[in-house]
């Protein structure tokens, strides 16, 4: 059972995303999804999501620097965020099982105790929120949807954008990543046109250039459809 958290009552959400399985996961990915997964669900950080887990601790494990990862995809980028910063919480969103059975081999390889999991799409968790809460978010290769009927279901838009401006603390990154062209002029369009969020870029190439903290995802790897361009917007207090 994945930890789907969210008691949203707004109209049915187009889906951002595509399949939801994949293969069939192999015995010890099965395993850690049905042992492991439970216990690393968002909810018991405290932080008003759904109902909260019933922990003695809850109050103590409301984190000071909470970051988002809107489809971890196979976690690679998420796990490596969470070894190299300790103190801060993660919380990954990705509907995708198989992604989320890659990431569990990865934190129970590693170790890693700073990250929970929202199994679903992330919007109803954004809006579940406290108000500045979040201090940085990465969305990083989100589905295209290229067919010109498709780009309502593109998760970069407006209504997305205004459910971070709200959970955002003043002065928090949000980072972005695509191959597609056609989707980072949509991404541009739509941060530009918002009210809350500045573009970071100096240089005519410093969206070329990816994070000097930044790992390559297993898709980027892979597969680069073409030539990836990274994207910086801090959020600025709201008037």
């Amino acid at each position: 059972m994945l930890p789907e958290t969210s008691n949203h009552s707004s109209p049915r959400l187009l889906a951002s995303f595509g399949r939801r399985r994949g293969r069939r996961l192999r015995t010890g990915k099965q395993s850690l999804i049905d042992t492991l997964l439970p216990k690393l669900d968002v909810r018991d950080w405290g932080l008003g999501i759904g109902e909260k887990i019933s922990s003695p601790n809850a109050k103590s494990l409301i984190p000071n620097l909470l970051w988002l990862e809107i489809g971890f995809g196979g976690g690679e980028h998420l796990a490596y965020q969470a070894e190299r910063n300790p103190n801060v919480a993660l919380i990954g969103c990705e509907p995708y099982v198989n992604g989320i059975g890659e990431l569990l081999k990865q934190i129970e390889t590693k170790k890693l105790t700073n990250i929970r999991l929202y199994g679903d799409d992330a919007r109803p968790l954004i809006d579940q929120l406290p108000d500045a809460s979040l201090s940085r978010v990465f969305i990083l290769y989100p589905d295209p949807w290229p067919k010109s009927r498709h780009h309502k279901r593109r998760i970069v838009a407006k209504p997305l954008l205004d459910s971070l401006a709200r959970a955002m603390k003043p002065g928090a990154e949000l980072r972005l990543a695509t191959d597609h062209a056609d989707y980072a002029c949509w991404m541009l369009e739509q941060l530009l046109s918002h009210p809350s969020f500045l573009w970071q870029a100096a240089r005519c190439d410093d969206w070329l250039k990816p994070w000097p903290d930044y790992t390559p995802t297993r898709y980027e790897q892979k597969a680069l459809a073409g030539r990836p361009t990274y994207l910086t917007f801090i959020c600025h207090p709201r008037a």
